[in-house]
This record gives structure tokens, C-alpha cells and sequence, in this order.
């Protein structure tokens, strides 16, 4: 599932992408695509794929000045764009969870390598065809630095792309040698390819000298700097992945609720939710004709979900107890509103599909029991709901700002 998100940058807005998995949400990377880089990078979607498959939310972040950001494309200077990666960073930590996962793939790489010491909850780093120093990139644009110099900006071309840059720029990167390698400390993946006529593997070795332990090096064989090939783009997302499993965080300290308790949180703005349990998370959403963006299961599916499962479970445990030929069992459900001018009355039909040498006895008690299911008792029975309000929030509803004010 992807959501559009924006989130605000000084005085203008800035626009990502948020990649989520279908099922629970185990903690949250942030993606810093390359200078040269769109939003549909191919590259950048395998890693997103191989993360979610994982259980982590991916943050899929253009430099600013890029894409679809609200930034001016003549000025994508190096400060900007770190400082731009915090305000994502921020959003993150605001809306779901701080990243504990930071890539970025070249220029993307330098900025991730610049402001990972800044973001506190981040254990580990991925860098992809970065340069040591930010102003190795320099050398690309050799032919238009006299103009540059004479005019304060001259258009240049990097991977049969034209841009714009500023002096500014240079000036910029021309401070941003690597020096903060040496204090970072958390985990870091180096990956680079010989064979990289953008950023030489020089580079890479430079980072992994000046970086602290724990640190890898993955040499990507044959691929070239944009990972355009797409067995080179899914062997990069794979290692990504399975490298940065060890280094998620507990579901202790994930949004998990506590044991018994179900949270639901607004994802969105409008009808997309997260619901999350001690153990597991999920989404709920309504469908595009009721205005919802159809990511999940809508109320009345989760309740007719439940009756199911609680039918099919009280089904199996009692044709074991019995030692009953029962070889599978399915159930299908679907909801009939019956309105009158005095009453609306909710029927959940429910069909049993049931697999096995069973005779007629047993498939007409197996019918009684489905009636002695937990859930079913539970729709069928008086039911209270006690609601109240609170000013407190669960810590996993808090954002930032909220803990630091005590709320």
C-alpha cells in the first residue's frame, strides 16, 4: 500500500511517499533517493517491496529541489537537503514511528551519512553508491564550473538528465568531507559496484576506513550506479533487508498495544486506519465509493471476519476433540441489512463448507456448534459499551511533542 504524504518544511511543504506492508508493522526505514532519481526509481521500489515484505514501512523521500518537492530546481544545495531529510524524519516520528532504518543511494547516501547522527532512534545505515566527500559529485560537472563561477549557475547534464545548479551548490558540498564517520554509532551496510563510473568504489572505501564497527561492505559486482538492471536492483534490496531485520526494534517499543487492548489510529486524515494489538497490526479503511481509499478491511468486514474465524477455530477444536473426520473446513459470510419503517434489523448469513467423511450426525452437531462460538454468543447476547473520554493519550498516540510536554 502507498500513501501520498506531505509534511511542512520551513515555509513550504514537502512531498514523499509512504510504502506500507499489508501486515504488522515492525518499524519504519527512511529511503533518500539519488540526485539523479524520480520517485518511480526502479531501484528505489525494489527496496521499498523488499523491506514491506518484511514488516517495515518505507519512507520514499526526492531531494529537495527534485521530483514532485516544493523547492526551487536551480538550488538542490547539500544543506537543504539534509535539513529536509530531519523534517521527514520529524513527520515520521509526529505520525507513526521514528525510523530506525535510514538509506540513501548516492548524493542521497552523503545526506543520509550527514544527519543519521541527529536522529537518535536510527541503529542502522545503508548507503549505495555515496561519495565520501559530497563534492566528488563536483567533478561531474567540470565543463560548466567556469560558468557557474562567471554566472552563479549553469545547466548540466548527469545520467542523460539536464539540471540546474547554483554556486551555492558547490560552495555547499565543498564542506561536507566525511568528517562525522568517525562519530557515528550505529550500524552501518556499505554498498558499492567496481564497475561505478558515477561515484568511484574509491569512495566507498574511504567511508568504510573512516566508519566505527559494526560495518559491512557489499560489492555489487557488475551493476552500475542507478542499479538499472533489475536483477542488480532486486540482489541490492534483498541484502538491504535481510541485513536491517537483526537491527529492528523490539514490538515492546513499536506501536503495539498492550496485551487485551486494541488501538486504532487515523493514518490518512480521512478513512485509512491502523489497528494495532499487542502482537499484530492491520489496516481499515472504507471503499472509494464511500470516500475511503479501500487499504483494508471496512468495520462490518472485520466484524464479519471475526465471526468467521471464531466459527472455524470452535469448529476445528471440536472435531479434534472428537477424533472426527473433519479434512477442512471454510466458512463464507456476508451481512443483509433489513430495514422496515420501525426497526433495522442486521442478518450475518453464514455457510459452512464442510470436507471429510462425515455423516449426518456429526455434520448437523458440528451446525450446533458453530452456534456455540464466542463471538457468536457475543453478537447474539446483551452487550454493554462503555465509552468515556480522555485527555491522556497511550504513549503510542503521542507524538513528539506531546511526550516532551508530559502528555
Amino acid at each position: 500500500m502507498t500513501i501520498d504524504v506531505s509534511f511542512p518544511h520551513h515555509t513550504s511543504a514537502l512531498h514523499a511517499s509512504l510504502v506500507l506492508p499489508y501486515g504488522p508493522i515492525r518499524g519504519y526505514a527512511l529511503l533518500c533517493h539519488c540526485f539523479s532519481c524520480g520517485v518511480d526509481n526502479h531501484a528505489a521500489s525494489e527496496i521499498s517491496q523488499a523491506l514491506i515484505a518484511k514488516g517495515i514501512g518505507v519512507l520514499r523521500f526526492d531531494l529537495t529541489g527534485r521530483g514532485n518537492q516544493d523547492g526551487d530546481p536551480a538550488n538542490p544545495d547539500f544543506a537543504a537537503n539534509t535539513d529536509a531529510l530531519l523534517s521527514a524524519v520529524a513527520f515520521l516520528r509526529r505520525e507513526y514511528q521514528a525510523p530506525f532504518l535510514l538509506i540513501g543511494h548516492s548524493l542521497g547516501g552523503a545526506a543520509v551519512l550527514a544527519m543519521a547522527g541527529r536522529v537518535s532512534e536510527a541503529r542502522a545505515v545503508v548507503t549505495i553508491g555515496a561519495p565520501h566527500s559530497a563534492a566528488h559529485v563536483a567533478r561531474h560537472f567540470v565543463d560548466s564550473l567556469l560558468q557557474v563561477h562567471q554566472c552563479e549557475q549553469a545547466q548540466v547534464h548527469l545520467h542523460n538528465q539536464k539540471f540546474s545548479i547554483k554556486k551555492q551548490f558547490l560552495d555547499d558540498i565543498n564542506s561536507y568531507q566525511g568528517a562525522y564517520l568517525s562519530e557515528l554509532n550505529k550500524a552501518l551496510l556499505i554498498m558499492h559496484s567496481p564497475l561505478d563510473n558515477t561515484v568511484e568504489i574509491s569512495e566507498a572505501d574511504k567511508i568504510f576506513a573512516d566508519a566505527r564497527h559494526p560495518k559491512n561492505f557489499v560489492c555489487l559486482h557488475e551493476a552500475d550506479h542507478l542499479l538499472s538492471q533489475a536483477e542488480d536492483a532486486r540482489y541490492t534490496a534483498e541484502i538491504i533487508a535481510s541485513w536491517a531485520f537483526r537491527y529492528l526494534p523490539s514490538l515492546a517499543t513499536s506501536h503495539s498495544a498492550p496485551t487485551g487492548k486494541v488501538r486504532v489510529a487515523e493514518l490518512d486524515g480521512k478513512f485509512t486506519l491502523s489497528i494495532n494489538t499487542d502482537n499484530h497490526s492491520w489496516l481499515a479503511d472504507e471503499p472509494l465509493s464511500f470516500g475511503g481509499a479501500n487499504q483494508g478491511p471496512d468495520p462490518y468486514e472485520h466484524l464479519l471476519a471475526a465471526l468467521g474465524a471464531c466459527t472455524l477455530m470452535t469448529l476445528r477444536m471440536y472435531a479434534t476433540h472428537k477424533a472426527w473426520p473433519l479434512d477442512d473446513v471454510k466458512v463464507e459470510l456476508h451481512r443483509i441489512d433489513e430495514k422496515s419503517s420501525t426497526s433495522v434489523v442486521d442478518i450475518f448469513h453464514r455457510t459452512l463448507y464442510l470436507k471429510g467423511k462425515l455423516d449426518t450426525t456429526q455434520q448437523q452437531r458440528l451446525l450446533e456448534i458453530a452456534n456455540r462460538c464466542p463471538v457468536y454468543k457475543t453478537l447474539t447476547g446483551q452487550v454493554q459499551i462503555e465509552t468515556c473520554l480522555s485527555s491522556a493519550l497511550p504513549s503510542a498516540f503521542c507524538s513528539s511533542e506531546d511526550k516532551e510536554k508530559g502528555g
